[in-house]
């Protein structure tokens, strides 16, 4: 595996303990910033927005450019934005500068998915892609709580000082690492051809339970240090350490997802949706108890990313002939999910239902998502013609459909 692959990873690991820190952090910002804990939970939610919005817009933007400068200006963005968070004073400039960064972040991931399959042969691109976005799954392992632990220490802003130092070895090893051009010439597909592989239903409706799922996690993830403070009585120090379980469980079903997805989606996407419906109403019943919402919390993790890693693969899948797009619509289908979960845990608190209730709106997402599985027929799904493949590769072993068949 080329080493600027994983100099791409170390670019995500970063990037993803921005996205997800919030979570440990937001208690700290609404008292430093003078806002409602809601509103702070606005942070998370703007940032999946700029994620939503930024991913398929860079992802057909960058289908022109030259993979280094792209990645370059992404990442530079993405530094200078979280040295402007860390100095800011206004929360609403605290607003627009994770706005800007979560723009970035959808860039470079746009562009680094494609260079990192350019990167490499063909029979390695699944795993040049694992080890991209293997850094968000490191990223809630040790990035998310070290976060939070800075931000015990130092104050929030640490945190954001902290993204930002990361970031610097980023830029340089991307500078010194990646080729000028990647890709040859007559090679980059065109937007045009893409959008419409995008229209298929199964491709659709793969999303639409990317986001939904996703929701579900988000909805009780960005107040779970309100929640286990509060509710479960875990004293506030030891909250980096549930969110570094949690974080734990999510890199497990990263691995378990990536190892099935290929092998049995249905029976993931499908059981696993029913088994985090079923966690969701434990842990609503449980998050007393705080042995029983130390487990919940990992198996939770562990079956989000699980199904979440599936639905991309399937997401891939079925829109075969969008290599450029089909990633950028599932990160923003993701981070459509993570800008609603935030709302909707949010309005129940504001409400005045209390810390409990985000974890009852994440059961009712997964009940959605298994709404949506009910009314489709979940069944494989796989390319009309799988010589047509950009590298020339055939599916083995699985059957061929039409373009309107679903999982």
């Amino acid at each position: 595996m080329p080493f600027v692959v994983y100099v791409l990873g170390l670019a995500t690991f970063a990037q993803g303990t921005s996205e997800y820190m919030l979570s440990g952090l937001t208690p700290d910002i609404a008292h430093d910033m003078g806002v409602s804990l809601s509103s702070a939970g606005v942070l998370t939610s703007l940032f999946a927005v700029g994620m939503v919005v930024g991913a398929p817009l860079m992802a057909a933007v960058s289908i022109g450019w030259p993979r280094r400068r792209a990645l370059l200006s992404c990442l530079s963005v993405f530094l200078l934005s979280h040295v402007v968070g860390a100095l800011s004073e206004d929360f609403w400039l605290l607003l627009v500068t994770r706005g800007v960064a979560a723009v970035a972040n959808a860039g470079f991931l746009a562009v680094g998915l494609s260079a990192a399959a350019a990167l490499v042969e063909p029979r390695l691109r699944g795993r040049a892609t694992s080890v991209l976005l293997g850094g968000v799954t490191v990223a809630c392992v040790i990035g998310v709580p070290a976060g939070a632990e800075l931000g015990e220490l130092w104050g929030w802003r640490a945190a954001f000082w902290a993204v930002s130092i990361i970031s610097v070895p980023a830029v340089v090893a991307t500078m010194r690492s990646v080729p000028a051009s990647i890709e040859k010439a007559g090679q980059r597909p065109g937007v045009r051809r893409e959008m419409r592989a995008l229209k298929r239903p199964p491709v659709i409706l793969v999303l639409l339970l990317a986001a939904t799922v996703n929701a579900a996690t988000f909805c009780t993830f960005t107040y779970v240090s309100s929640i286990v403070v509060h509710v479960t009585r875990v004293p506030h120090g030891w909250v980096p350490a549930v969110l570094a379980l949690f974080g734990f469980g999510a890199f497990l079903g990263a691995n378990i997802g990536g190892r099935l997805a290929d092998v049995r989606p249905r029976q993931v996407i499908g059981f696993g949706s029913a088994v985090l419906l079923l966690g969701w109403v434990a842990l609503s019943f449980a998050v007393t108890d705080m042995v029983a919402t130390l487990v919940l919390l990992f198996f939770l993790g562990m079956l989000w990313f699980a199904v979440g890693s599936t639905l991309v693969a399937r997401a891939l899948e079925t829109a075969w002939e969008a290599p450029m797009l089909g990633g950028g619509f599932s990160t923003a289908a993701f981070n459509v999910g993570a800008a609603l979960g935030p709302l909707v845990g949010g309005l129940g608190i504001d409400a005045g239902l209390g810390y409990r209730s985000p974890i009852w709106g994440s059961a009712v997402l997964m009940g959605v998502a298994l709404l949506v599985m009910g009314w489709f027929r979940l069944r494989d799904v796989t390319p009309v013609e799988a010589a047509g493949r950009p590298d020339g590769s055939r599916r083995a072993h699985m059957p061929q459909r039409g373009p309107d068949a679903s999982f």
